[in-house]
């Protein structure tokens, strides 16, 4: 178990979770715990664990950017932070294991940015979501660009636009979430969606998902090519011709060790 300030770091089996762990600060997401929770994502990372959850103490999931970390700053500073901060998205999609939020409150601004940032989410009921800034006097521009690559463009600009807070049930029907269910079945639904996602090869699913992220935003030709080359290199490994093996031999497939 690993723990700093901000972020606590359990192993549970094959599961990692990561906790926000600053109640007391609504989570909120300043230089420092920016910094922690990236290095605790890539951490996990490098492990052989084969899921990550992200997960939240308190009664706000994350309120977002410490605005302390942006009054009186000058435009370097505030560069740097918001570079910071997509440094810690992208390492979400850049680890190999899937990455699923557990929401049990509100996610705001740049929270919701790491709720969306996620591979997958599963949200309270009772749980929020909000780009507030619309609202105020910075617009959420960079929790956009996670946004609107999970729901509608007009959607997303409408929390942009309006900073109207959505619940957990509309923000599963528009695709922000998996799916939102009774705050007293958070726990197992995050569980039973683990236990689905990582069955079969943990390399498999590393390939699959680092070119899920480099094809989705390319036209369908760029992405076919890419598509190719990945499932090319994949029917080759090791674990694919393990599970072609154990087709045909009507057995269940050990991949890299695992049953």
């Amino acid at each position: 178990m690993a723990a700093t300030t901000n972020v606590l770091q359990t192993r549970d089996g094959d599961t990692t979770t990561i906790t926000l762990a600053r109640p007391d600060k609504r989570n909120a997401l300043s230089i420092a715990m920016m910094t922690d929770l990236r290095d605790a994502i890539r951490e996990a990372g490098r492990s052989d664990t084969l899921a990550v959850v992200l997960a939240a103490q308190g009664p706000v999931f994350s309120a977002g950017h410490d605005f302390r970390d942006m009054a009186g700053a000058d435009l370097a500073a505030t560069r740097a932070l918001f570079t910071l901060c997509t440094e810690m998205m992208d390492a979400v999609q850049q680890i190999p294991q899937p990455v699923i939020a557990r929401v049990h409150a509100l996610a705001t601004a740049a929270g919701c940015q790491l709720v969306a940032a996620c591979d997958l989410a599963i949200a309270a009921e009772s749980a929020g979501f909000a780009l507030p800034g619309g609202k105020g006097g910075l617009f959420c521009t960079t929790p956009l660009v996670a946004v609107s690559r999970n729901v509608s463009r007009k959607r997303a600009f409408e929390l942009a636009l309006t900073g109207d807070p959505i619940d957990a049930a509309t923000a599963a029907d528009w695709g922000l979430v998996n799916r939102a269910v009774p705050d007293g079945e958070l726990d197992a639904a995050v569980a039973d969606l683990v236990a689905r996602v990582t069955r079969g090869s943990a390399e498999g699913r590393g390939m699959g998902k680092k070119a899920f992220y480099a094809q989705v935003g390319l036209d369908q030709r760029a992405a076919y090519d890419l598509a190719i080359e990945s499932m090319a290199a994949g029917a080759v490994g090791a674990d694919a011709q393990e599970g072609f093996a154990a087709f045909f031999e009507k057995r269940p497939p050990v991949f890299n060790g695992r049953p």
